[in-house]
Protein backbone atom coordinates (compact mmCIF):
# COMPACT_ATOMS: atom_id res chain seq x y z
CA UNK A 1 0.00 0.00 0.00
CA UNK A 2 1.65 3.44 -0.85
CA UNK A 3 0.56 7.03 0.31
CA UNK A 4 -1.98 7.46 -2.62
CA UNK A 5 -3.68 4.25 -1.34
CA UNK A 6 -4.00 6.22 2.39
CA UNK A 7 -5.28 8.84 0.76
CA UNK A 8 -8.40 7.20 -0.79
CA UNK A 9 -8.83 5.17 2.25
CA UNK A 10 -9.19 8.15 4.09
CA UNK A 11 -11.37 9.88 1.48
CA UNK A 12 -13.63 7.31 1.18
CA UNK A 13 -14.10 7.00 5.00
CA UNK A 14 -14.66 10.56 5.42
CA UNK A 15 -17.40 10.34 2.28
CA UNK A 16 -19.02 7.62 4.58
CA UNK A 17 -18.91 9.95 7.95
CA UNK A 18 -20.02 13.08 6.32
CA UNK A 19 -22.14 11.69 3.63
CA UNK A 20 -20.76 13.62 1.00
CA UNK A 21 -17.23 15.10 -0.18
CA UNK A 22 -14.73 14.67 1.95
CA UNK A 23 -13.47 18.01 3.01
CA UNK A 24 -9.47 18.91 2.40
CA UNK A 25 -9.16 19.97 6.07
CA UNK A 26 -10.98 16.72 7.38
CA UNK A 27 -8.59 14.77 5.48
CA UNK A 28 -5.63 16.58 6.50
CA UNK A 29 -6.21 16.07 10.13
CA UNK A 30 -7.07 12.66 9.49
CA UNK A 31 -4.29 11.72 7.89
CA UNK A 32 -2.34 13.81 10.38
CA UNK A 33 -0.64 16.27 7.18
CA UNK A 34 -0.88 20.07 6.13
CA UNK A 35 -3.52 21.12 4.11
CA UNK A 36 -1.17 22.13 1.51
CA UNK A 37 0.08 18.58 1.32
CA UNK A 38 -3.40 17.12 1.38
CA UNK A 39 -4.40 19.47 -1.73
CA UNK A 40 -1.06 18.39 -3.35
CA UNK A 41 -1.95 14.51 -3.43
CA UNK A 42 -5.84 15.25 -4.65
CA UNK A 43 -4.59 16.99 -7.79
CA UNK A 44 -1.86 13.86 -8.28
CA UNK A 45 -5.19 12.00 -7.68
CA UNK A 46 -7.36 13.70 -9.63
CA UNK A 47 -4.73 13.16 -12.36
CA UNK A 48 -5.16 9.42 -12.16
CA UNK A 49 -8.61 9.84 -12.41
CA UNK A 50 -9.14 8.28 -8.78
CA UNK A 51 -9.98 11.36 -7.29
CA UNK A 52 -12.51 14.84 -8.15
CA UNK A 53 -12.08 17.96 -5.86
CA UNK A 54 -14.51 21.09 -6.27
CA UNK A 55 -13.32 23.94 -4.65
CA UNK A 56 -15.48 25.29 -1.38
CA UNK A 57 -16.87 21.93 -1.69
CA UNK A 58 -14.61 19.42 -1.24
CA UNK A 59 -13.27 15.92 -2.94
CA UNK A 60 -14.79 12.93 -3.59
CA UNK A 61 -14.03 9.05 -5.12
CA UNK A 62 -14.63 8.23 -8.72
CA UNK A 63 -15.77 4.61 -9.05
CA UNK A 64 -11.92 3.61 -9.89
CA UNK A 65 -11.33 5.04 -6.90
CA UNK A 66 -13.86 3.84 -4.44
CA UNK A 67 -12.47 0.28 -6.00
CA UNK A 68 -8.79 1.32 -4.59
CA UNK A 69 -9.80 2.62 -1.17
CA UNK A 70 -12.07 -0.82 -1.20
CA UNK A 71 -8.84 -2.78 -1.65
CA UNK A 72 -7.07 -0.21 0.66
CA UNK A 73 -9.21 -0.86 3.77
CA UNK A 74 -9.62 -4.57 3.59
CA UNK A 75 -5.47 -4.64 3.58
CA UNK A 76 -5.67 -2.31 6.42
CA UNK A 77 -8.12 -4.69 8.25
CA UNK A 78 -6.60 -7.48 7.52
CA UNK A 79 -2.96 -6.45 9.07
CA UNK A 80 -4.98 -4.79 12.41
CA UNK A 81 -6.90 -8.01 12.68
CA UNK A 82 -3.67 -10.17 12.24
CA UNK A 83 -2.01 -7.75 14.96
CA UNK A 84 -4.60 -7.44 17.69
CA UNK A 85 -6.15 -11.42 17.01
CA UNK A 86 -3.32 -13.40 16.16
CA UNK A 87 -0.08 -11.97 17.48
CA UNK A 88 -2.33 -9.92 20.82
CA UNK A 89 -0.78 -6.28 19.87
CA UNK A 90 -2.11 -4.39 22.52
CA UNK A 91 -0.94 -1.04 20.28
CA UNK A 92 -2.36 -3.01 17.24
CA UNK A 93 -4.21 0.62 15.45
CA UNK A 94 -0.60 2.60 15.71
CA UNK A 95 1.34 -0.52 14.94
CA UNK A 96 -1.31 -0.56 11.70
CA UNK A 97 -0.70 2.65 10.54
CA UNK A 98 2.79 2.15 10.54
CA UNK A 99 2.94 -1.11 8.57
CA UNK A 100 0.14 -0.02 6.39
CA UNK A 101 2.32 1.67 3.84
CA UNK A 102 5.00 -1.13 3.49
CA UNK A 103 2.11 -3.98 3.17
CA UNK A 104 2.17 -5.25 -0.11
CA UNK A 105 -0.81 -7.29 -1.50
CA UNK A 106 1.06 -10.58 -1.71
CA UNK A 107 1.87 -9.98 1.93
CA UNK A 108 -1.82 -8.88 2.66
CA UNK A 109 -3.01 -12.28 0.78
CA UNK A 110 -0.77 -14.04 2.77
CA UNK A 111 -1.70 -12.56 6.25
CA UNK A 112 -5.81 -13.07 4.89
CA UNK A 113 -5.43 -16.70 5.01
CA UNK A 114 -4.37 -16.61 8.61
CA UNK A 115 -7.04 -14.12 10.32
CA UNK A 116 -10.02 -16.01 8.68
CA UNK A 117 -11.22 -12.52 7.15
CA UNK A 118 -15.15 -11.78 7.39
CA UNK A 119 -17.01 -11.86 3.75
CA UNK A 120 -18.16 -8.54 4.41
CA UNK A 121 -14.91 -6.51 4.90
CA UNK A 122 -14.05 -4.40 4.55
CA UNK A 123 -17.61 -3.38 5.40
CA UNK A 124 -16.71 -3.96 8.75
CA UNK A 125 -14.38 -1.28 9.19
CA UNK A 126 -15.97 1.39 11.61
CA UNK A 127 -14.12 4.55 10.74
CA UNK A 128 -15.79 6.18 14.28
CA UNK A 129 -13.39 3.60 16.11
CA UNK A 130 -10.59 3.04 13.60
CA UNK A 131 -11.08 -0.78 13.85
CA UNK A 132 -13.02 -3.89 12.47
CA UNK A 133 -15.62 -4.80 14.17
CA UNK A 134 -14.80 -8.57 14.26
CA UNK A 135 -11.90 -7.86 16.63
CA UNK A 136 -11.09 -10.05 18.99
CA UNK A 137 -9.37 -8.61 21.45
CA UNK A 138 -7.86 -10.46 24.80
CA UNK A 139 -7.21 -7.27 26.63
CA UNK A 140 -9.28 -3.88 27.51
CA UNK A 141 -8.83 -1.61 25.58
CA UNK A 142 -7.70 2.07 27.81
CA UNK A 143 -10.23 5.14 27.66
CA UNK A 144 -9.11 8.24 25.76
Amino acid sequence: MNTADQYVKAIYLLQQMENGPASTGALADMLDVSPASANEMIGKLEGRGLAEHEKYKGVTLTDEGIVNARDALQTYCIIERFLANVLDVEEFRAEARELEPVIDETVAERLDTIIERKPDCPDCFDPETDACRFLELAFEEPAD
